[in-house]
């Protein structure tokens, strides 16, 4: 029975990935923040074969003792400050969380065991302004910003660590990814609950902000499955992870909106205070890489991912109390 260790453990990634593991029979342990973490009962009833242990992308020797109890022989760092408007309003926070996390759990690796197989999350946002359509793991870097700055400085440590100690250590440069696990707080999520309160008569309309923003938008559920196909491999590597194709946030309203039979137009309307200091107009990866060599395709569709995410949000209100 191989060990995995999952940092970033009660996001969405995280929680989709511990499955995945736990079907394909690992031990799985997930590393939280805290005894008096508000997620830790959540996650418990949800995961019940995944065993929780304590640590912080903040602290290095927590992290060296999380390493030490758990013995993993593959580690997934998922955990970082991933919500992209609030880097602006924390970019130290986001910087010791999202890059120097990434360095301290490599040094954990480094210092208790070099044999793990060390899975760092990258993040099309690393590409901000695009050099170059679609983006490959050869496109040059443009991150626009603190988040896609800090995670940036993440891919390459992970790089510097391979080629320095020997480590193997992979990068998976994952583009959008969305479930009905993503948080209210994501555009995809917001539009997905917004619909769905809209429908049932608790929400009068949907405020947005840039409509025509497009990203290469993908199921998470499928995502995972490519983070554990990287650390099988015979020789550490990086991947763009995508579908492939690009739609814009104009065109998800659109079809969450058609699922319920209403016309999106008579309820969205956008607030400039919704609009990024610097934003990246468009995102579309070239997952040709992880076909060919990992075996790897997004097989959840654009629209079936849209849809699932509504139908959720449906029945999750319909059982809410306001």
């Amino acid at each position: 029975m191989k060990t995995a260790l999952v940092t970033g453990i009660t996001g969405q990634d995280g929680t989709y990935l511990a499955e995945h593991l736990c079907a394909l029979g690992y031990k799985v342990y997930g590393m939280i923040r805290g005894q008096a973490n508000p997620k830790r009962e959540t996650l418990e009833r949800m995961l019940p074969n995944v065993e929780l242990v304590e640590g912080d992308l903040l602290d290095q020797g927590s992290l060296i003792a999380a390493v030490e109890i758990t013995g993993p022989d593959e580690i997934y760092n998922l955990g970082a400050i991933s919500y992209v408007p609030l880097s602006w309003k924390q970019a130290e926070l986001t910087a010791e969380a999202t890059g120097l996390g990434v360095l301290r759990m490599l040094e954990a690796v480094r210092i208790v065991n070099k044999e793990i197989r060390f899975y760092q999350a990258s993040s099309s946002e690393m590409f901000g302004k695009v050099r170059e359509t679609p983006q490959t793991e050869q496109t040059p870097f443009y991150p626009r910003s603190p988040y896609g700055v800090a995670k940036t400085y993440g891919h390459y440590i992970t790089v510097n660590f391979r080629e320095s100690y020997g480590i193997y250590a992979v990068s998976g440069i994952c583009f959008n990814h969305e479930s009905p696990r993503r948080g209210l707080e994501f555009v995809t999520r917001k539009i997905s609950n917004g619909v769905a309160r809209i429908k049932l008569g608790r929400q009068r309309e949907l405020v947005l902000g840039n409509l025509d923003a497009k990203r290469d938008w993908g199921f998470a559920g499928d995502y995972v499955q490519a983070m554990h196909l990287m650390l099988q491999q015979p020789q550490p590597d990086d991947y763009v992870i995508a579908t492939g194709q690009t739609h814009s946030v104009r065109e998800f309203v659109e079809a969450a909106f058609g699922r319920i039979g209403l016309d999106w137009r008579e309820y969205v309307r956008t607030d400039p205070k919704f609009l990024r200091p610097a934003d990246v107009d468009s995102l579309v990866g070239d997952p040709s890489k992880a076909a060919r060599e990992l075996g790897w395709s997004a097989t959840t569709s654009f629209e079936a991912l849209v849809h699932m995410m509504v139908d959720h949000d449906l029945e999750l209100e319909r059982h809410r109390r306001d």
